[in-house]
């Protein structure tokens, strides 16, 4: 009895002093330049020592150790000035929070009833743009008498977003992006006269813009486009004409009458 007594307080001091406890991995989403905060969930009052780092190194980034806090810059000082640590909790705060502060983060918590780690996987997603609908000009000539609009739907500097058609609440067609790309572009060719309520909309996981389509201020007929071109060009020439021949005529009037000195 006093063999097995011994053997149980044996393996509860070397859980105590050598066991680790780990959580699952808390994934945590963010738009850049918001601050987000990693809660250790315990109190300082518990525990010994808390640790923080950064990235799949495993950086260390802040320290609270008998309720004094150390922070750190991160490698090439990536973290200045951007952190706190909450005396009572522990609890990591990252300020004006930047896409390359996506990566990793682990906590390690000593003392108390026995050492524990978290993980966080925080993702930091890149600020918006709205999506910009123009006309494909390229697809109407002078001799095309085609009712149907193209357009084209675009984006710039983007990266993990899905740029999107919708008419109405349906999708129609959409496009991801996992990577930076300087551009994106979506067609859709409707009806000059369609009724229907057409939008553009980029995503990402936590975050959209929107753009509605205006088909009668942008879906005119080839036919008026190339009108209109033709009718300005007319214009432009009728102008020149006005103006030119005045200044021509003066022009031959001065000549002659030097002459005739």
């Amino acid at each position: 009895m006093l063999c097995l007594l011994a053997l149980l307080y044996y393996s509860w001091h070397l859980i105590g002093v050598f066991g680790v406890e780990t959580d699952e991995i808390k994934s945590v989403l963010v738009t850049e330049e918001e601050s987000v905060t990693l809660n250790t969930d315990v109190s300082v009052t518990q525990i010994n020592k808390i640790l923080w780092k950064f990235g799949d190194q495993g950086v260390l980034i802040a320290l609270l150790d008998d309720n004094e806090v150390s922070l750190f810059n991160g490698t090439e000082g990536q973290f200045r000035d951007r952190l706190q640590l909450d005396h009572q909790t522990g609890s990591l705060t990252v300020m004006n929070i930047r896409t390359t502060d996506s990566g990793p983060y682990e906590l390690n918590i000593k003392g108390g009833p026995g050492d524990r780690v978290k993980k966080f996987n925080v993702t930091v997603y890149s600020c918006l743009l709205i999506p910009v609908i123009t006309r494909d000009s390229s697809q109407c000539s002078s001799s095309s008498s085609s009712s149907y609009c193209s357009l084209l739907c675009s984006v710039m500097n983007v990266s993990h977003v899905t740029l999107s058609w919708y008419k109405g609440n349906s999708l129609l067609s959409s496009i991801s992006v996992s990577h930076l790309i300087s551009s994106v572009s979506l067609h859709l060719e409707v009806e000059n006269q369609d009724k229907n309520t057409y939008s553009c909309v980029l995503n990402n996981p936590i975050s959209n813009q929107t753009t509605h389509l205006d088909i009668s201020q942008l879906c005119h007929t080839c036919s008026e486009i190339h009108c209109c071109g033709v009718t300005e060009a007319v214009i432009r020439l009728a102008i020149t004409v006005l103006v030119g021949v005045p200044v021509v005529a003066f022009i031959v009037y001065d000549i002659r009458s030097r002459n005739a000195v």
